[in-house]
């Protein structure tokens, strides 16, 4: 595989989807862009990181921010589009990376060697895996899911045309709990490859 790669991976929380992308990207020996991604944003941006970090892929306070003429005043606004423009200047500049949210699979849609994925899972699942992770109880596990996945879809509707999750904005949705993760990563592994040899 010598040709540009970019596996864009949307995710529910609790799914796995996370630590699934880490893999692929270990295996396939690519970068992750992920929220790792922001210091290097900022330090391009020439901006703190730690503001990075407070708003990034979070809505937008609708009550404190203002579109004119295209241009808005908001920091939430602001940070996603340096982070998009930066993950476009990989890609432009033929970069193979795997990149984490950031609605990926509507910036680089009509890119001919991007690869999208969506990773769900069934509820008790997702519960079970937060439940363990956090440790925490099973109630607030299911907030704390209900909570993230919200944030997730009202940030990713805003700056995407396609909805959240919508298996037809994706090339591929993958249950995970059906293989577990480690089996789902070696069968995305081997549909990567098909798909890029």
């Amino acid at each position: 595989m010598n040709k540009q790669i970019i596996i864009t991976i949307g995710r529910e929380f609790g799914s796995g989807g996370h630590l699934i992308a880490e893999k692929l990207a270990e295996k396939l020996n690519l970068p992750l862009y992920d929220k790792k991604m922001i210091s290097e944003v900022a330090k391009a941006s020439g901006m703190d990181a730690r503001v990075f970090e407070k708003y990034d892929e979070k809505p937008v306070n609708v009550l404190f921010s203002r579109t004119v003429n295209g241009h808005s005043n908001s920091m939430e606004d602001t940070i996603a589009e340096k982070q998009f423009d930066f993950l476009r200047k990989k890609a432009e500049a033929g970069e193979s990376f795997i990149v984490v949210g950031r609605c990926a699979e509507t910036i680089f849609k009509n890119n001919a060697n991007a690869f999208h994925i969506f990773i769900l899972a069934d509820k008790e699942y997702k519960v079970k895996r937060i439940s363990e992770i956090y440790n925490i109880s099973e109630s607030e596990a299911i907030a704390k899911m209900y909570r993230h996945d919200k944030k997730r879809k009202v940030y990713h509707n805003r700056y995407s045309k396609g909805k959240w999750g919508d298996s037809r904005n994706y090339d591929l949705c993958v249950r995970s709990n059906a293989l577990g993760v480690e089996k789902t990563v070696e069968s995305l592994l081997d549909i990567i490859q098909k798909k890029f040899s």
